[in-house]
């Protein structure tokens, strides 16, 4: 079975400062695709609950970056809504694909009946359907595009050379620590193996990329006492994501990147379709919507409290040249 493992050429970045910075990345897509099944209908209804969201960002100074598909960016109340927020660099609007929804169609061999990865395409086929998305938020949002993240985490040498032809600069895909094999798409190509990449930003093949903060840590948190064992003999592997971490634990990752001196950003990510009740499995009604927003303030004030700096990825990248 052909495995994707990330040989790519890479230069490590020397220019490090003593700020920080704070990077929330939104998976802009439609509702619950945790659940999509090929020839199901994409609904975006989730659109309508980014609006709350951008406003709390707003009042402490954060910036999403809305790394936004298909379905979304063909949105009309999307583009009313973020376009004037873009315009006016409260977010950032970057892209993010969808392979199998993402026109042109195109049929592959459907061995594992598994959502595909763009990599799993032809090249013609992978530079035809980035170019349609691409070039749909530059004429809807009316800027250029300059950040990516890869549909299911997946890259390989042809995509960032893909990145490349289109003239963006910025991608967020890789997952440190973490190894994708047994995520398997549509055909015989595995997932991306990103469990002994660098947790620092770097350039891979000419794009910047900065890798999703996700530590392997022996974080202790509210646990109970085998937990805590657990996790003192072999570590967790961390993600800054809402959905999966609770607020203490998120709160000690930005602890641990506060006192690395190598590092000088947290990326935190989560789904548009999170900020919905029923849009995905972590958050399913109204009462788990309001938790996540008092964890994200939890989260946003002990940030800005502690020396954080909200900016887009596109603002990092101008900073680190």
């Amino acid at each position: 079975m052909m495995s994707i493992s990330p040989h790519f050429k890479t230069i490590t970045l020397l220019k490090n400062s003593n700020m920080k910075y704070f990077i929330l990345t939104v998976d802009t897509e439609g509702d619950n695709l945790w659940d999509y099944k090929k020839g199901d209908a994409v609904h975006c209804d989730n659109v309508r609950f980014i609006p709350r969201f951008q406003q709390l960002c707003e009042r402490y100074g954060i910036k999403p970056v809305y790394l936004t598909n298909y379905e979304i960016i063909s949105d009309y109340d999307f583009v009313k809504y973020i376009s004037p927020k873009a315009q006016a660099k409260f977010c950032e609007v970057g892209i993010h694909i969808h392979a199998w929804n993402n026109p042109p169609l195109f049929e592959l061999d459907d061995i594992y009946h598994g959502n595909p990865y763009l990599i799993e395409y032809p090249y013609e086929i992978m530079s035809e359907k980035l170019g349609v998305t691409y070039n749909l938020i530059k004429d809807r949002i009316g800027i250029e595009v300059k950040s990516h993240r890869a549909g299911r985490w997946a890259m390989d040498d042809n995509y960032f050379a893909l990145l490349k032809q289109f003239n963006i600069p910025i991608d967020c895909s890789f997952t440190p620590f973490v190894n994708w094999k047994n995520a398997p798409g549509s055909t015989l190509v595995q997932g991306s193996d990103y469990s002994h990449v660098s947790s620092l930003p770097h350039y891979v093949n000419g794009i910047f990329e900065v890798p999703l903060t996700v530590r392997k840590h022996h974080f202790m948190g509210n646990r109970s006492m085998r937990q805590r064992l657990k996790a003192l003999i072999k570590g967790d592997v961390v993600w800054a994501r809402p959905a999966t971490q609770s607020v203490a634990t998120l709160i000690e990752l930005l602890n641990e990147v506060t006192k690395d001196k190598q590092c000088d950003y947290v990326e935190f990510m989560i789904h548009s379709s999170e900020l919905m009740p029923g849009g995905s499995p972590y958050f399913k009604t109204e009462k788990d919507i309001e938790r996540l927003y008092k964890g994200l303030e939890q989260v946003f004030v002990y940030a800005t409290t502690n020396g954080y700096e909200g900016v887009t990825l596109e603002e990092y990248y101008n900073l680190k040249r």
